[in-house]
């Protein structure tokens, strides 16, 4: 294994492995940066960071703070809030496999639904005294600025497919499955489904060739996606991440 880096091959030859010094020599990123997901590792210390994510920690420095959650479903249409002490104690449980991402629950029993999820709607100044602790990945594109998104889920849980522009995502605890197609490439999804049931009723359908590119990421690990590629992700345990945009 090189020294700091890991790649994993996500089923094609899109992915190739290199070692850390060219990745920090090319200063953007070299030829992932617009065309290959790549995954990293040893960038950083965020031991420190990690420690301030345990789940007494976080308690008892936001257990009263409001956290908006989101609906797994593509288009997040569904915003929630409810202090965090409340989504850590009921709600990061193991997800059903056959909720549905958006639907007349969540209208009516928002509370108990099994998909609402805490991330990207973070409120910056309260949580300064946590963030201010994480060392982002110290690569970056001309032209963009990072901005982060910080999350935790329960197992099951996730985004179905969507897309955006380039960041990267670290796990600080847990594990999460990620699904990615080029940009050329739309998957097949129902973007009102959670990934736990495009997994278990469109996956085992796809032809070898039209699967998506695959990859786990561990606690530790960072994945770098490109602009505009397709990904969807699944947590599988309850998961702390940190995501930084590059916009």
């Amino acid at each position: 294994m090189a020294l700091g880096v890991r790649l994993l091959l996500l089923l094609a030859l899109w992915t190739l492995v290199v070692p850390a010094r060219s990745l920090r020599e090319a200063g953007d990123g070299g030829c992932y940066a617009f065309s290959r997901p790549v995954i990293l590792q040893g960038l950083t210390d965020n031991s420190r960071f990690r420690d301030l994510c345990s789940r007494q920690r976080l308690l008892a420095l936001f257990g009263d703070s409001v956290v908006r959650l989101s609906t797994a479903n593509t288009y997040s249409y569904q915003k929630v809030d409810l202090p965090f002490q409340e989504y850590v104690e009921q709600m990061l449980h193991p997800q059903d496999p056959f909720s549905m991402g958006n639907d007349s629950c969540i209208l009516l029993c928002v509370l108990l639904s099994d998909t609402l999820y805490f991330f990207g709607d973070n409120n910056f100044t309260e949580w300064a005294s946590l963030f201010r602790h994480y060392s982002p990945p110290p690569f970056s594109l001309l032209g963009t600025i990072p901005a982060y998104s910080f999350g935790i889920a329960g197992a099951g849980s996730g985004v179905p497919f969507h897309w955006h522009g380039p960041g990267f995502s670290e796990m600080i605890y847990g594990r999460k499955r990620w699904f990615l197609y080029p940009p050329a490439k739309t998957p097949e999804f129902h973007p009102n489904k959670t990934t736990l049931a495009w997994l278990r009723d469109t996956y085992p359908a796809l032809a070898l060739s039209a699967r998506p590119l695959e990859c786990t990421i561990h606690a530790g690990e960072v994945l770098y996606f490109p602009d505009r590629w397709w990904h969807a992700t699944l947590n599988l345990d309850t998961s702390v991440f940190i995501s930084t945009f590059l916009s």
